[in-house]
């Protein structure tokens, strides 16, 4: 019967440090899944910032050629208007005079 009681006790002990072996694992592998998060997170960051600077400098540069693209539009237009101006005024007196010819000319 000591025996018995024995092999049931060392049942017993082995479950315990098998319950035991099984909570060291899984607090463990809780650690490890919460540097794994960690480092993936701050590998996140680095990318993320990295792309946000990235963004940044061609949001800038494209910005600025915007910039300068309607500046020289903006100057290409006078330049047609004032073309425009100078052609209209050319010809305004032959405008004027022809329209004077049509009107003061009788037909019958």
């Amino acid at each position: 019967m000591m025996k018995g009681q024995g092999g049931v006790q060392m049942l017993l002990t082995a479950e315990q440090e098998a319950q035991q072996i099984v909570a060291d694992a899984r607090n463990l592998k809780v650690e490890r899944l919460k540097q794994a998060r960690n480092e993936a997170n701050t590998d996140i960051g680095v990318i993320r910032s990295n792309l946000e600077a990235e963004y940044q400098k061609k949001l800038s540069e494209t910005s600025g050629y915007s910039g300068m693209n309607v500046k020289l539009l903006g100057q290409e237009t006078e330049m047609k208007i004032q073309k425009l101006k100078a052609a209209t005024s050319q010809i305004s007196q032959d405008v004027v005079q022809m329209l004077i010819n049509h009107v003061t000319t009788v037909r019958n």
